[in-house]
């Protein structure tokens, strides 16, 4: 078994780490980004974290509490709506795989604002602990990450990337703008 420095400072655990901080980075400059760029990077970065985060090493909790938390409702509010303004219209998305769903005889609403803005909360807050350089809560935040991933918000960034797929290739109005890379039906 690693020792906790080697947990946290191993190859995957730092390929982890430089990803989240993109993620977080990218999201904290959302406001005012286009919703087709905004859609493009998010469908690009979102597959790489959830890959970086699924190749993280086994971690067991060194301490008794939990590290510390950075984002606030204000900070997580902020960013849903910055993120839900650059979507606009195209926020919401119905979600099919959730439990309450075997119950429920209507579809039930999600936002990718939501979605994203609940992501970037484990994210951030581990990227704050990591970034104090303490070994034993850089251990602890990599764990409550680690769990979180499998419990939380690897859930909800598979079914956001559905929900982001769907707006970026499956555009119903006019707002669809075509790049080199499009391989829409909608070229003349």
């Amino acid at each position: 078994m690693k020792t906790e420095s080697q947990v946290i400072f191993d190859r995957n655990t730092i390929e982890f780490v430089t990803v989240a901080a993109e993620f977080c980075g990218f999201l904290e400059r959302a406001e005012g980004i286009d919703r087709h760029t905004f859609v493009d990077t998010s469908l690009k970065i979102l597959p790489l974290l959830y890959l970086k985060a699924a190749l993280l090493p086994h971690v067991e909790m060194l301490g008794e509490e939990a590290p510390e938390t950075y984002v606030t409702e204000e900070i997580y509010e902020i960013l849903r709506i910055n993120i839900a303004s650059v979507l606009a219209g195209k926020d919401d998305y119905l979600e099919v795989f959730l439990p309450e769903m075997a119950y429920s005889d209507q579809p039930i609403k999600k936002c990718i604002s939501e979605d994203l803005a609940d992501i970037y909360q484990d994210i951030k807050d581990f990227i704050f602990v990591f970034q104090l350089g303490l070994n034993e809560t850089m251990n602890d935040a990599l764990y409550l990450c680690k769990e979180n991933f499998g419990m939380l918000w690897g859930q909800k960034l598979v079914n956001t990337l559905r929900a982001l797929h769907d707006v970026r290739y499956h555009t119903e109005d006019d707002e669809h703008e075509c790049d080199d890379d499009c391989d829409c039906h909608n070229h003349e």
